[in-house]
């Protein structure tokens, strides 16, 4: 019995000092447009930064880019503290908000973000294969945009079937309120345009986890829209979607979503190892 308890405790011994052996840094305000733009335009200056939080000394991680909620008129970039210490790299990206430019701006800006994780984060020590896209709220919704519709990327040179997988916590997947509000359609109006993720389903995307709070306590049909999402992505052949719903929590679902994002993540990067 001795030995075995010994051995269990060099075991533990042995784990905590790897642990801690983990050291991580933080960067922030980087501007991940180019010198050019943030010179001609003085909202993209101020708005359109990002922070990162990575492994020191690592080779090959892991890297989440996070979007803020917000429903892009309000909020500002962050790195969540759950997703800390795991391992990754997370790149908390701010972006322009409505009513300031067009909503579709953020769009835009998150593609550019994406595509700066995409350019840079080999010099971190990142691995460009297993770049993730996750968000809450408005920034699932950027994250699904830029996910499913591929035209946000291809004009910053990204194909957006590279990333490893999305990850949104309560996206919109019908046209976000915001886009309808500036076009007039009221908040409960449904509406499915190119604005909307649920126009660009395919069977090809990135493996996709929904995640969603109680359907009787979200925003609006929140839960339905997910569910639909789910299965018309199933019904163009898509092979990796996949739907969560959290009883018993509303909207501000983070909390219990963070784990379901990171198991979602360690689950994608031990199968692309295992089919190596």
């Amino acid at each position: 019995m001795k030995k075995i308890a010994l051995s269990f405790c060099l075991l533990i011994i042995t784990l905590f000092s790897f642990a801690q052996k983990t050291e991580y840094d933080t960067k922030t305000n980087i501007q991940y447009y180019s010198t050019a733009i943030n010179k001609s335009d003085s909202y993209i200056n101020e708005r359109c930064v990002l922070d990162i939080y990575y492994p020191k000394n690592s080779k090959g991680f892991t890297t989440i880019v996070w979007f803020h909620g917000g429903g892009l008129t309000g909020g500002n970039k962050e790195i969540p503290e759950a997703l800390k210490n795991k391992g990754f790299a997370i790149i908390g990206v701010g972006y322009r908000l409505s009513p300031k430019v067009k909503a579709e701006k953020a769009i835009e800006d998150a593609a550019a973000a994406i595509a700066w994780a995409f350019n840079n984060i080999a010099g971190y020590g990142g691995e460009t294969s297993q770049i993730f896209v996750s968000g809450h709220s408005a920034g699932a919704y950027l994250a699904l945009m830029n996910g499913l519709d591929k035209k946000w990327l291809q004009k910053e040179g990204i194909d957006a079937n590279k990333i490893a997988g999305l990850i949104p916590l309560s996206a919109q997947c019908i046209t976000h309120f915001e886009i309808r509000r500036e076009n007039g359609i009221p908040e409960k109006q449904p509406t499915i345009d190119a604005f909307a993720p649920l126009f660009h389903v395919r069977a090809d995307a990135s493996p996709l986890l929904l995640i969603t709070g109680d359907r009787e306590m979200e925003m609006l049909g929140r839960y339905e829209e997910n569910a639909y999402m789910e299965r018309m992505m199933k019904l163009v052949g898509h092979k990796e979607t996949k739907l969560y719903e959290l009883d018993g929590y509303g909207h501000g679902m983070t909390e219990p979503g963070f784990p379901l994002l990171v198991n979602e993540v360690n689950r994608i990067i031990k199968e692309k190892q295992t089919k190596k």
